[in-house]
């Protein structure tokens, strides 16, 4: 039978170092899970009660396209509450996680054959999916002295037709202030170039707060989910903000593409929007995790560190211990117990020499993670693997 050339597209080498923890795991060995972006917490319990009386007053069918009525003005709330944005709720379209935020804004805004700028290191899917969608991602490299984000001087002379930007970024964790923010919408504007807003790490701060695009314009695709600050991965819900003309176009693709979010998830979300003291705890337990990530990375040898400003994760150049990321960390794993994602799968070209560390999970984990590195490290001849 034959296939397209647009589904070959790169694994996502974070989901097949999770496959090889769970070979070990099976084999009887305990792993610390550093590599995934996935919080240790379930979603909050109030929220998870409000679903289980749903269930038990009726059955749970389609919803609209756009979202329930009720979420999409409770996300708009959250802007009022987070950013002081007045938010119309008609703008708001609820998603099937922020995956399917992404489909939606690369079909609605570009034609096959557009390229679409990306800062990397970066969210290795953005690539995949504007591949998928016969789209050429071109990739930006940020640079070290801007905390590995993009500036406008790294766009300047880059034909392209949108740019999509992370702060918090993954895998580094670093943030853009309002003035480099609004310096980058900025200059899109002035060229014509689409920006696209990824937030879906924001309310994960450990000093200032990040800064949405939507306080700066209303002409940008913004993205975000419930799956980080609300602890829900799971549940497959995110949502996004369009400008008013853009509402029909994408909920006409939402319906033909999604049908709907799950309403199952919706009904949870809806809840987790007021369990603010819960979600504050989350965040408490990923500030000291980061204290320690920081402190205990740097006494395993792992010091070339750009500390994040965001999100849970730590973004290290390992650059004096291999020359390649994915054979390191493939020996962390089998030798020390302790799961983390090499930088390849965030930078094709100098993901060689990083690793991503996720600070997501308890913090007893965390401390015997760091333990088992240290040792690693220490047993290590030279501690180069060059």
């Amino acid at each position: 039978m034959r296939s397209s050339r647009r589904g070959e597209v790169d694994p996502f080498i974070v989901m097949d170092v999770m496959e090889e923890a769970r070979q070990l795991e099976t084999a009887g060995q305990r792993i610390i899970h550093m590599e995934v972006g996935q919080p240790g917490t379930a979603a909050p319990g109030a929220a998870r009660a409000r679903l289980a009386q749903e269930m038990a007053d009726g059955a749970l069918g389609y919803t609209v396209a756009l979202g329930l009525p009720a979420l999409r003005a409770g996300i708009a709330a959250l802007y009022r509450r987070w950013y002081g944005v007045d938010l119309d709720p008609a703008r708001v379209i609820v998603t099937s996680g922020s995956s399917a935020g992404f489909l939606l804004a690369f079909t609605a805004l570009f034609e096959a054959g557009d390229r679409v700028g990306l800062g990397e290191p970066g969210y290795p899917s953005y690539r995949q999916i504007l591949r998928a969608l016969s789209l050429t991602p071109v990739g930006i490299p940020a640079r070290v002295e801007n905390r590995l984000q993009p500036v406008p001087a790294d766009l300047e002379g880059v034909d392209m037709a949108g740019m999509i930007v992370a702060s918090p970024g993954n895998p580094t964790g670093t943030m853009l202030d309002r003035a480099a923010l609004e310096a980058l919408i900025g200059h899109c504007a002035a060229r014509g170039i689409s920006f696209v807003s990824d937030e879906i790490y924001h309310g994960l701060h450990y000093g200032a707060r990040a800064v949405s695009a939507l306080e700066l314009t209303d002409d940008v695709y913004v993205i975000n989910s419930f799956s980080k600050y609300f602890s829900m991965t799971g549940w497959r819900v995110g949502w996004m903000v369009v400008p008013e003309a853009h509402v029909r176009k994408v909920e006409r693709l939402a319906q033909n593409m999604f049908i709907c979010p799950p309403h199952a998830s919706q009904i949870v979300a809806l809840a987790a929007l007021d369990c603010v003291d819960e979600l504050e705890a989350n965040r408490a337990v990923y500030a000291e995790n980061r204290r320690l990530m920081l402190d205990g990375l740097a006494r395993a040898g792992f010091t070339k560190i750009a500390p994040p400003d965001g999100a849970f994760y730590i973004y290290a150049d390992v650059s004096d211990h291999t020359e390649d990321s994915v054979q390191f960390a493939r020996q962390i794993l089998r030798e020390a117990g302790v799961a983390v994602t090499p930088g390849v799968d965030f930078d094709p070209v100098r993901g060689r020499q990083s690793l991503r560390f996720s600070y997501a999970r308890g913090t007893a984990d965390i401390i015997e993670g760091l333990v088992r590195l240290q040792a690693f490290m220490a047993a290590r001849p030279d501690r180069n693997l060059k």
